[in-house]
């Protein structure tokens, strides 16, 4: 009798030859991917202890449980290769893509010296540990870069060259950006900066010029002279490349770069709450584009912002008292730009479009002297091991002079911009002048009194 007489031992015998070609299959395949078999038992002891280890938190009890529970029912599927995949994206969570993913959130730290003796939370944001150029100016090269691509002036790889007038930490943020993105850079600065300044960005791969000091009157000026090479490299039409001016001083993408992203990881990470931002002005764009963030997309309006700005410059004095003039000069007259200060990068005698975007939102000026600042920078080493260069010593007295006029207990956030090796031939010698790393100086344990400030009774 045929099997089709017998519906229930045909359905058996399908059934056994089935089963039968499942278990040859599988053995075959076992034969012909190895490794698949071996990497399966890799991850299965992985996630084992994993989950022991995840064991101890709460609620770890479902989980390892339902954990147990997919890996019985579906563990022929974790052989799978795009599992390999999945598992490789959730090991690489802490990568970035270039140089540029180094930019931004960066820690804000709280300096408890400082706190400690003013009797407020002083917080500094670390611009110094951006990852490109190692300074907030990071953040403005990458978003004038972008800018510029967006409008088509630059476009990667066909030999267009960045141009830029600078003190140095833009141009040091230009120099390593450009390189990452396909671009040349060809930086201006003054000869009066110091020199590991101009050494780095010929190092990063930059044309630089060093050239004498000038007022922005002259065409021979900086900035002035940064403009015309580009200029000149667009119309010499020697080939198919561009010349980029910049222009970090009047260009909005500056201060828009910290509108965008230093302003809102500041509210983040304070959760809110802080009653003073205070922060130097170079070009302007880094008080302008927090402030503006903070008390117009924010509304804190109770928040004080003050400009922490070295002697010779005349932004207090347009802070303080609306004219930007000294004892000797009407506003205008001024034919030196290079202020009167060892300090470096903030500090300047005439309003840029960047400081003018946020001017109406400051409310208060620090003025602070290149021995404060000196006093400042050693005490931060001293009692906190922080190295930082002449405008962050800058910005840490203006806090601490803003925390003082502030009730007890105040939140004063101010930033950090770039770390002493910036400034050792200049900025740190004249500390070293005054005798304030000398081995048998005795330390002072009293912050006021070493930066010649009145104690305050609250």
């Amino acid at each position: 009798m045929s099997l089709s007489d017998h519906p229930r031992a045909y359905g058996t015998a399908a059934l056994t030859a089935a089963f039968a070609a499942g278990i040859l299959v599988t053995l075959g395949f076992k034969d012909l991917y190895p490794e698949l078999e071996s990497r399966y038992q890799r991850r299965r002891n992985r996630n084992r202890s994993g989950s022991e280890g995840r064991s101890s938190g709460p609620g770890s009890t479902a989980t390892t449980t339902k954990s147990r529970r997919r890996s019985s029912f579906f563990g022929p599927v974790r052989l799978e290769d795009h599992d390999d995949s999945v598992s490789l994206v959730a090991a690489d969570r802490g990568i970035v893509e270039g140089i540029e993913g180094c930019i931004g959130n960066t820690p804000l730290v709280h300096i408890r010296s400082l706190s400690e003796a003013t009797g407020c939370v002083i917080l500094a944001k670390a611009e110094f540990l951006n990852g490109a150029g190692n300074s907030p100016k990071d953040r403005v090269a990458l978003n004038m870069i972008e800018a510029a691509e967006d409008k088509g002036l630059l476009t990667p790889h066909q030999g267009d060259t960045i141009y830029e007038g600078t003190v140095g930490s833009t141009g040091i943020s230009i120099a390593a950006l450009a390189r990452a993105r396909g671009y040349r850079a060809h930086i201006c600065m003054p000869d009066d900066q110091a020199t590991e300044k101009s050494d780095l960005l010929h190092h990063l791969g930059a044309t630089v010029e060093r050239v004498p000091v000038a007022p922005i009157t002259s065409p021979e000026h900086f900035v002035n002279l940064a403009r015309t090479r580009a200029r000149e490299h667009t119309a010499s039409g020697a080939s198919a490349s561009r010349g980029f001016f910049a222009d970090q001083f009047e260009s909005p993408a500056n201060f828009e770069a910290h509108l965008k992203t230093t302003g809102p990881e500041i509210y983040q990470q304070t959760g809110g709450q802080l009653d003073a931002w205070v922060a130097g002005a170079g070009t302007g764009g880094t008080i302008s584009g927090v402030a503006k963030y903070l008390k117009e997309e924010r509304h804190m309006t109770g928040l004080r912002v003050v400009l922490a700005d070295p002697h010779g410059s005349g932004l207090y004095n347009k802070v303080k008292h609306g004219v930007m003039y000294s004892a000797t000069e009407r506003e205008g007259t001024r034919r030196r730009t290079q202020v009167d200060t060892i300090v470096e990068g903030i500090g300047i005698n005439r309003i840029t479009e960047n400081f003018e975007a946020g001017r109406g939102l400051i409310d208060d000026a620090v003025r602070v002297t290149d021995e404060q600042a000196c006093r400042m920078a050693r005490w931060l080493v001293e009692h906190d091991g922080i190295f930082i260069g002449s405008s962050s010593a800058v910005n840490c007295v203006a806090a601490v002079v803003t925390a003082l006029s502030l009730p007890k207990g105040s939140r004063v956030v101010t930033v950090l911009c770039d770390s002493g090796t910036r400034h050792l031939s200049k900025f740190w010698k004249r500390v070293g002048d005054l005798g304030l790393e000398n081995d048998a100086k005795e330390e002072s344990e009293d912050l006021l009194q070493e930066l010649g400030l009145p104690k305050i009774m609250r």
